[in-house]
């Protein structure tokens, strides 16, 4: 019974004598876990995106890296038809909420009504990517009205539409991050594009100016501008005219989808917090 009393006191000396070394190993060990979960933290974990247009092209992209990082995605196109679903689904595999909504962005009593059910749907909106656009280019000479009507409407009035109707949501939860799908035509314009160049050059004057209005709100605004990006709409381009873009930039290739989601996700995220009002040109440096 002695021996069994003697090793008993001595177990609870030894650990006496070793506290400091367990507590400092129990801290180290807490201490490693935190830097661990702050390592594998997704950019954009816990935050809504809203994209337009996002069914496929750049707008997919974007959904898709979103979704990567974190982000549960609401996206909208004209109709979500076979391909619309599956993108849902595509972005659902990655293990966040998606769901798309069919919804004309030019309509702005329809963009009221689909942004009221995605917040219902989803509890709160962090992210707005208007990238909903469409082109019906042509000369000055020979543009008809319903050329440039129809692009001034899904591409600018459609902004207009989900800004309109997501800022009061953004003011009441003090935060968010809009982003405009420009282009460097907007900047620099374009023969044979006056209605494309003037939309997307309304879009960088919106993002401006809704950066001014709503900075003290913690609401950012910022644009990006696409220079030449691989895209199925430029893969139909003939080779001579993809060619002769290619000499012009000095990275001597047209970029991809997944260079603009890049820039696209720095945006949306904390990492951008003093970021707001500006243009980043995505363009292989091919306007400097």
């Amino acid at each position: 019974m002695r021996i069994v009393a003697g090793i008993f006191f001595a177990l609870i000396f030894h650990c006496l004598k070793n506290y400091n070394y367990f507590c400092s190993r129990i801290c180290e060990t807490i201490i490693l876990l935190t830097h661990n979960t702050q390592l594998f933290m997704k950019l954009l974990q816990g935050k809504v995106a809203l994209i337009t247009g996002a069914a496929r092209g750049i707008g997919k992209a974007i959904a898709l890296k979103f979704a990567s990082e974190g982000a549960d995605i609401a996206f909208t196109d004209l109709v979500i038809d076979e391909s619309g679903k599956a993108t849902e689904q595509e972005i659902a595999a990655l293990g966040v909420k998606a769901k798309g909504y069919a919804s004309n962005a030019a309509d702005f009593a329809q963009t009221e009504e689909v942004v009221k059910a995605i917040k219902e749907e989803f509890g709160h909106i962090d992210i707005l990517v208007n990238n909903a656009g469409i082109t019906k280019d042509g000369l000055m000479l020979r543009m008809t009205e319903q050329q440039w009507d129809a692009v001034i409407a899904v591409n600018l009035k459609s902004a207009f539409n989900f800004i309109h109707a997501l800022v009061p949501i953004m003011m009441r939860q003090r935060g968010g991050s809009i982003i405009n799908m420009a282009s460097v035509v907007g900047v620099h314009g374009n023969a044979g594009q006056s209605n494309y160049a003037a939309s997307k050059a309304g879009l960088i004057a919106l993002a401006k100016s809704i950066a001014q209005e709503m900075g003290s709100r913690g609401i950012r605004a910022n644009a990006i501008a696409p220079g030449f990006i691989e895209t199925a709409m430029t893969a139909a381009l003939p080779e001579e005219v993809r060619k002769d873009w290619e000499q012009k930039i000095p990275l001597r290739r047209g970029g991809s989808v997944d260079d603009i989601a890049n820039v696209a996700t720095f945006l949306a995220s904390d990492m951008a917090s003093y970021v707001t009002g500006q243009v980043i040109q995505v363009d292989g440096g091919m306007n400097m």
